[in-house]
């Protein structure tokens, strides 16, 4: 029996999307699914184009994620509007174009995602979303596998990274393909080089804003808040608010903080009926953009974007958000773990 779903009709759109005489870019928000899943865009393209170069519009602070970048010699480059220059063709994995700024003006030719679709993608070549699926790498182990592409040890140890971290190492939106998908790339990944990236997950410098975050946090509706204000990267956020996931008793929590002059709110947990892809939507209106899954989101709006007389308490005006967007964003009803 066949590892995947046959992926030959989507493999040729895509095949008959590339030309010889074109550069192209994977313009990614990196974490780890969207560094493999480019990783894998790029082996399945990259002898039948000009030239293809992996682009991050985010900074890069966790230091697991850096270690993946060192240990499995990712290529990745920071995003300059001045390479439009070059492009003649853009890709975009694990991301939609309204999910950073930075996205907006691009026009993607394709378009591999699992985050919901807030509407029709009515200008993409090539488009695949699936929200039902755990990660990203997941669906490129597909379209390796169709391609008869065998991932040598750096890919396949980056997507095994992907799917554990996308999946909350299979205990978050896992699927049976993701662990599929986990077990084939077994048989080709680097054991060795997966232990290095995971102990790779804290640095000294950030523990105060651990103390921080235990100082701040407050019941916002059925859910917490936390407040981080200014910190030196994004990342520190999503540190924090996964940390969260682990205690109990907590049904979601918000990390807030401002970093690179933007408002930042990560998102996770999502027990019970309540979505917080769409709460992240609704955060900050026509201020700013966000969005994500059921249980793991994020929204942001830039600093300058606040009201004046706001900014003084800027703290209280997210979390006044936060208590607004929270009250009626609510999913299909289903069984309620907490027993509400």
């Amino acid at each position: 029996m066949a590892y995947f779903r046959v992926m030959s009709a989507q493999l040729e759109q895509i095949y008959g999307l590339l030309d010889k005489n074109e550069d192209w870019c994977i313009l990614i928000n990196a974490d780890p699914d969207a560094i493999a899943s480019a990783m894998a865009l790029s082996r399945i393209i990259r002898s039948r184009v000009k030239s293809v170069t992996l682009a991050r519009v985010n900074d890069i602070a966790r230091p697991d994620n850096l270690a993946m970048l060192r240990y499995l010699r990712v290529p990745l480059v920071k995003w300059r509007p001045s390479m439009r220059k070059k492009v003649q063709r853009y890709a975009i994995v694990d991301s939609q174009s309204h999910h950073h700024p930075d996205f907006a003006g691009v026009d993607f030719s394709i378009v591999i995602d699992h985050h919901p679709l807030p509407e029709e993608l009515t200008n993409t070549a090539f488009q695949d979303i699936r929200p039902g699926i755990g990660a990203v790498s997941t669906m490129m182990c597909e379209y390796l596998y169709s391609a008869d592409i065998r991932p040598g040890r750096l890919l396949a140890t980056a997507l095994q990274y992907g799917i554990r971290t996308d999946t909350g190492t299979f205990g978050r939106n896992c699927t049976e393909v993701d662990l599929r998908a986990y077990h084939w790339l077994s048989r080709f990944g680097d054991p060795a080089l997966m232990t290095r990236i995971l102990r790779s997950e804290y640095l000294p410098e950030w523990l105060p804003y651990f103390t921080r975050a235990f100082d701040t946090l407050r019941p916002c509706g059925r859910g917490s808040f936390s407040w981080l204000g200014k910190v030196q990267s994004s990342d520190i956020l999503v540190v924090v608010a996964d940390f969260f996931l682990k205690v109990h008793g907590l049904r979601w929590v918000a990390v807030c903080g401002v970093s690179g002059g933007r408002v930042i709110a990560v998102f996770r947990g999502g027990f019970g009926n309540m979505d917080l892809g769409l709460v992240a939507s609704a955060l900050f209106g026509s201020l700013g953009g966000g969005g994500g899954h059921k249980n793991m989101a994020r929204a942001e709006m830039a600093l300058a974007d606040v009201p004046e007389e706001k900014r003084k308490g800027l703290e209280e005006f997210v979390f006044q958000k936060m208590l607004e967007a929270a009250k009626p964003k609510r999913g299909p009803k289903g069984p309620d773990p907490a027993g509400a």
